[in-house]
């Protein structure tokens, strides 16, 4: 009777134990806002049919050791699809790659890869990254069409995080058309009845919606929250302090255009 009682609190600290683990997993968020990686070209609404990733750009993560673009997760697969017209940015030889954290945690390294070949490693030992995170990294002279994989590795878990960001090193074409069936036909629509008028008609203005304000850094939102930036209304989806680096257009994890 004594074993069995004993037993008991050492299973509740194993318990407690992962439970940790696992929270503290999951409050670690991140990804590559410039060049914008695929996540992050999904989640901005330049590439279609990409799935959930739409809503949660930050959140591709999986075990450590992975090459895949949706670090082994089946929700994102779309991310490791090739046939999807991904653009590429046109870049120099050497590029600055901007991480952006939703949720920060203690750090061993970023990894940076193209082909399998690891071509630039960043260590934290550890630490915490601040809130936004650039790395300048050599291409090592290669040109034409890249993929260049990024990956967050944790240091209190077992998981990391991961990047694909597409890039034009050169003479290419950024944007290839994706692989599409054909569609069906469809019949021709009658031509629309001009009116005429004796001048053209100016695109409406569009005002903001009541009560939105202009996005300013160091202002702490709640949801729902509207601002503009750059002209465009955006919707609050994550209370935060706005930081530089975070601007609506960079962040969609925490604004949404509406």
């Amino acid at each position: 009777m004594r074993k069995a009682i004993a037993a008991v609190p050492i299973t509740l600290v194993t318990v407690a134990a992962a439970l940790l683990v696992t929270a503290s997993s999951a409050s670690a968020h991140g990804y590559i806002s410039s060049p914008p990686s695929r996540q992050a070209m999904c989640a901005q609404g330049r590439v279609a049919n990409c799935g959930e990733i739409v809503y949660e750009p930050q959140s591709v993560e999986g075990p450590k050791g992975l090459t895949s673009c949706s670090g082994g997760n089946s929700r994102f697969a779309e991310l490791d699809d090739p046939n999807k017209g991904w653009p590429a940015t046109s870049v120099g030889n050497s590029v600055t790659f901007t991480w952006v954290f939703t949720a920060r945690h203690a750090t061993t390294n970023f990894e940076y890869f193209i082909g399998g070949t690891r071509i630039a490693a960043v260590d934290l030992g550890g630490r915490q990254p601040d809130a936004t995170v650039s790395h300048t990294v050599s291409l090592g002279g290669r040109t034409g069409r890249l993929l260049v994989l990024a990956r967050w590795n944790i240091a209190d878990t077992t998981n990391a995080f991961y990047s694909c960001v597409d890039l034009q090193v050169g003479a290419g074409n950024p944007t290839p058309t994706p692989t599409q069936p054909s569609p069906s036909p469809t019949r021709p629509s009658p031509s629309p009845t001009r009116t005429p008028s004796s001048s053209p008609t100016a695109p409406p203005t569009t005002t903001p919606p009541a009560g939105t304000t202009t996005w300013a850094a160091g202002t702490a939102y709640k949801v729902g929250d509207r601002v503009t930036y750059n002209g465009v209304t955006y919707q609050c989806r994550q209370a935060h302090t706005a930081i530089a680096g975070w601007e609506p257009p960079n962040v969609p994890a925490l604004w949404q255009r509406v």
